[in-house]
């Protein structure tokens, strides 16, 4: 069971890393398509040059480390993504707040994020009982 729930976690952390990875690839070949999704058109070479490093730089960034993490510890990989996507669906909600009812991107994004924190909590604590088990 322990295996299975291992391989179960590193497949989850792979899962959130290669959609990581697909927007980061995409804002470093065009940084326009990425505010696309928002319907934000960029206007000035900082514009896309700031698009390629937040989402281009630091979403790779985020992929080698939870490439690393899913190899060598996976807990701390479901950790890491327990306040990843989280943080990303209480951004969303901070906005519904502060600014009002998001778009359908936003309300799609807020269930996705919501049930991958929700999907890394589980794990984390499913595997939390097999090591106490042990």
């Amino acid at each position: 069971m322990q295996t299975l729930l291992t391989r179960v976690s590193q497949g989850f952390i792979t899962l959130s890393a290669l959609a990581l990875l697909a927007v980061s690839l995409m804002a470093f070949a065009n940084p326009q398509s990425v505010m696309d999704l928002v319907h934000v058109q960029l206007g000035n070479t900082d514009a896309y040059s700031s698009i390629r490093g937040v989402y281009g730089g630091v979403g790779l960034t985020l992929f080698i480390s939870l490439m690393y993490l899913m190899l060598h510890d996976p807990r701390k990989g479901l950790s890491f993504l327990i306040l990843l996507w989280g943080f990303y669906a209480f951004s969303r909600t901070m906005t519904i707040f502060m600014e009002g009812r998001l778009g359908a991107f936003g309300q799609q994004w807020l269930v996705v994020e919501s049930v991958f924190c929700l999907i890394a909590a589980g794990l984390f604590l499913a595997t939390r009982q097999q090591t106490k088990k042990r």
